[in-house]
């Protein structure tokens, strides 16, 4: 018989006491996923999976001891808290160490608000595999695609968190997504792109069609792709990747390196970051969105809030320990897992929407480059220095011109921010909603 989350994390709570705790808190996380993968018309992996997982946090003083595993026997459960116990009594003392005090729990919110389960039946492994291939052969109709990887899957997750301050709660999520990846070319000149949909309900999902047919559109636009020319040029960064920009900002203002004084925003607290027209804002409450929830991961009700008000930082990201670190108040942000303490993370995230749309960024931007993917990474966590390899298109006199690709674009993340121009195509489902951003005066190293 399947035992409740709920029951696991208070026996967990339990032993923990029996075994010496002065307080503690416990994660049950339990899952269910299939999935199917194909290649050149063939089955290439089919795959289900059932999982439980089990996490413990003691803390006696300031000193704290994560363990977690697999197995929920009592047995078990008893040689964690033991284990747990012993270890936390040999870890470093830290003062910011602690649970949330009994009146800064959440105690009530209404799952029922946020959708974050599909309520319809789960997908068979043949209805899974009837949506890949026709992915597959949507991506395959067009004249040039030489071959397609298509992958689609469902699962669901449910999780509890409980501590020995009094908080208890959980809830469960679903997800179900299909990509496609489309090959054109032979050998050097061989071309790829992708794309691909997730979503919470199954209802919203794109049809698998659609899913291929973009696919092979990408693929075959990046036929004949050359290297752009060196020099500075505007660089419009495509939807698709636009939001990266954005992550970026993000962790530079999260509690953990502000801490550390490791950011290149340390010291821009109520200081301009964004043109003053443009906001920042968090919104864990949006229903049927994947970042959504009712609570962090010490137990704490979430909210919306303003992380950049007109272009103003106004805030850092924080969990308890951060905030008790910096003389802050936590921001309901702490996220985890079973094997490790809170750490601050965001959830749903928002950028202004501009008031023109990519094509007309187009036509302004001159000559310039519009990046639709990015490889590898040099971001100076510091000082904010950028770099990274890139293609996507050549546009001259606001005309797309040609594929392009292996070249390195590369700035100043406080000075590129600054600059960013956004177009109106921020997809509404996503987690991060940012459309497409234009950044003038980036230098581009090509041919």
């Amino acid at each position: 018989m399947t035992q409740p989350l709920d029951l696991l994390t208070t026996a967990l709570l339990d032993a923990a006491r029996k075994a010496g705790a002065e307080s503690a808190d416990a994660l049950a996380v339990r899952g269910a996923s299939q999935s199917v993968q194909l290649r050149g018309g063939k089955l290439e992996q089919a795959e289900r999976s059932e999982s439980l997982d089990i996490g413990l946090r003691v803390m006696m003083g300031g000193r704290q001891a994560c363990v977690s595993a697999s197995d929920a026997s009592p047995a078990t459960i008893a040689r964690l808290a033991e284990r747990a116990v012993a270890m936390a009594q040999e870890a470093p003392d830290d003062p910011t160490v602690g649970l949330a005090d009994p009146d800064q729990i959440a105690r009530a919110w209404s799952l029922d608000a946020f959708q974050l389960t599909d309520t319809s039946d789960d997908p068979t492994p043949a209805a899974l595999q009837d949506d890949a291939r026709a992915a597959e052969a949507a991506a395959m109709a067009s004249a040039g695609i030489a071959q397609v990887e298509t992958a689609s899957s469902f699962g669901r997750q449910q999780m509890h968190l409980a501590a020995s301050n009094g908080f208890s709660g959980g809830y469960a999520r679903s997800s179900r997504s299909i990509s496609a990846v489309a090959f054109t070319g032979t050998g050097t000149g061989m071309e790829r792109d992708w794309a691909g949909e997730g979503r919470i309900w199954q209802a919203d999902l794109p049809s698998a069609e659609s899913i291929g047919q973009l696919a092979a559109e990408r693929a075959l636009a990046r036929a004949g792709s050359t290297k752009p020319k060196t020099g500075t040029y505007p660089v419009l960064f495509d939807e698709r990747i636009a939001s990266s920009l954005i992550g970026h900002l993000i962790a530079a203002i999260n509690g953990a390196a502000i801490a550390r004084g490791a950011s290149w925003l340390r010291d821009a607290l109520d200081q301009q970051v964004l043109p003053a027209h443009l906001s920042v804002i968090e919104d864990p409450h949006r229903p049927r969105i994947s970042g959504s929830r009712p609570f962090d991961g010490e137990g704490l009700p979430t909210a919306r809030r303003l992380i950049v008000d007109n272009g103003i930082l106004t805030g850092w990201t924080l969990d308890l320990g951060t905030a008790r670190k910096l003389g802050m108040q936590s921001t309901a942000n702490a996220s985890r897992g079973t094997s490790s303490p809170p750490s601050p993370s965001t959830s749903n995230i928002d950028l202004t929407q501009g008031s023109v749309s990519r094509a007309d960024l187009i036509r302004d931007m001159g000559t310039g480059l519009l990046v639709t993917s990015m490889i590898g990474s040099t971001i100076n966590p510091t000082t904010g220095d950028y770099s990274r390899g890139a293609s996507g298109f050549w546009v001259e006199n606001g005309q797309i011109l040609h594929p392009v690709n292996e070249c390195t674009i590369a700035g100043n993340l406080r000075d590129m921010l600054m600059r960013i121009i956004p177009a109106n195509d921020a997809k509404a489902h996503l987690s991060t909603r940012v459309p497409s951003l234009l950044i003038e005066g980036m230098t581009l190293a090509g041919a």
